[in-house]
């Protein structure tokens, strides 16, 4: 911790604990919440599990086509209202879902959540770094990450425990009011505007470069950029909620018990932290472009592990999987910034989003068509959108200057 905290700069010291944490309860009260409540949640309501899981889909489909417009307010005003108003966003949709007595309300609560699901996680946390920090936003972004990486570590074993003691409603009831007390005073702390010394604009030679290297402005960037980033985007989201809805069924198709495919599930979390501790050391001297296609190709190589080796090479598949998609979840950040340079870097990033929502809205009930199909032969599938993004990240070039690999 005292080297990462050399590595931050004082004024992104202050920052990042503040997002970091809040990030960390927007996606444990938010993305990490129908695990644990979806099943209580429909014997309450009457309703199949699926059906609540189908509300959670909308949620994400809404969220991608809010992302855009969230990204563009935060260009234009910054993170700190925006970030805020979706904590009212989150308390208010959790207040519903909490309240909800049928199906109608479960839908209109999710739709809700999905508001704030498209403008209050990762990419509106980075939208207001970039807009705070320009060009030099590579450390605060992993910073970030390596705080809300615990969010399903604190997430749901929470939710669980207030759910068996006081019941899902009041679970519900206790994150909209955590969004109150806690997420809403946090983002407030964020500064309110772009620092003056800051400029917009990438870094001009005589700038210091940071450790990626300049940041050039779209224009000199061509749409099939776009288009590839987008699909790195939307294929390394669907391998990730697919695996996290479907792993541990996954690899009982593979062989493995339920007892050793769940500690292989336990695995992800630690190998994303390690990821992006590395990204945080060793890969931040190199340019964003090697450490995403390093983290594109793990997930492959993780299914070639297991198809060699069967059930046994399981723990190192889930270590594998899990420290690609901590470094892909950093780069998702990076990437636009290096590419493109900071201006509109909020609606841009939004955009480049919106397949990225659609795929993991449509991953779990794609993927679990898969392994009824296909059993452990599903992999097949995940790998093959892993190398397809190894290619795509490959197609793009990194900017031409100094510190560029």
């Amino acid at each position: 911790m005292r080297y990462i905290r050399r590595a931050l700069t004082a004024h992104t010291r202050r920052i990042v604990p503040c997002l970091g944490t809040a990030q960390t309860l927007a996606w444990a009260s938010s993305y990490y919440l129908p695990a644990i409540v979806a099943a209580p949640l429909a014997a309450a309501l009457g309703v199949g599990v699926p059906t609540v899981f189908a509300a959670f889909s909308l949620a994400l489909v809404v969220s991608a086509l809010v992302g855009p417009l969230a990204g563009g307010a935060i260009d234009r005003w910054g993170g700190r209202p925006v970030l805020m108003a979706t904590n009212l966003l989150f308390a208010a949709g959790l207040g519903l879902l909490g309240a909800a007595q049928g199906p109608a309300g479960l839908f209109i609560a999710w739709a809700l959540l999905g508001v704030g699901m498209g403008a209050g996680l990762y990419e509106a946390a980075f939208a207001a770094i970039v807009r705070l920090q320009g060009a030099h936003s590579r450390n605060a972004i992993t910073g970030i990450t390596l705080i809300a990486g615990f969010a399903s570590t604190v997430g749901w074993p929470l939710t669980a425990w207030l759910t068996s003691r006081y019941g899902w409603r009041e679970a519900c009831f206790a994150w909209a009011g955590l969004h109150l007390v806690l997420g809403l005073p946090l983002n407030a702390l964020l500064p309110p505007t772009l620092p003056a010394t800051l400029p917009a604009s990438p870094p001009s030679a005589a700038a210091p470069a940071s450790p990626a290297g300049p940041h050039p402005q779209p224009a000199q960037q061509p749409v099939r950029s776009a288009v590839l980033l987008a699909f790195v985007f939307a294929a390394t989201w669907f391998i990730s909620t697919a695996m996290a809805a479907h792993l541990p069924r996954l690899l009982q198709a593979q062989g493995a018990s339920l007892a050793a495919a769940v500690a292989v599930g336990a695995l992800v979390g630690p190998a994303q932290v390690a990821a992006r501790l590395l990204e945080f050391g060793l890969l931040r001297h190199v340019h964003p472009l090697f450490s995403a296609r390093l983290a594109a190709a793990l997930h492959p190589a993780g299914v070639a592990v297991l198809a060699l080796f069967g059930a046994p090479a399981a723990p190192v598949f889930g270590v594998l999987h899990g420290m690609g998609n901590g470094i892909l979840t950093i780069a998702k950040g990076t990437l636009p910034l290096v590419l493109y340079g900071t201006q509109g870097y909020g609606q841009r990033q939004g955009l480049l989003m919106v397949p990225a929502r659609l795929a993991q809205a449509a991953a779990p009930w794609l993927f679990g068509l898969a392994i009824d199909a296909w059993g452990g032969g599903a992999l097949l599938l995940s790998a093959s959108l892993g190398l397809g993004a190894f290619a795509a990240l490959l197609g793009l070039r990194a900017p031409e200057g100094p510190g560029s690999r």
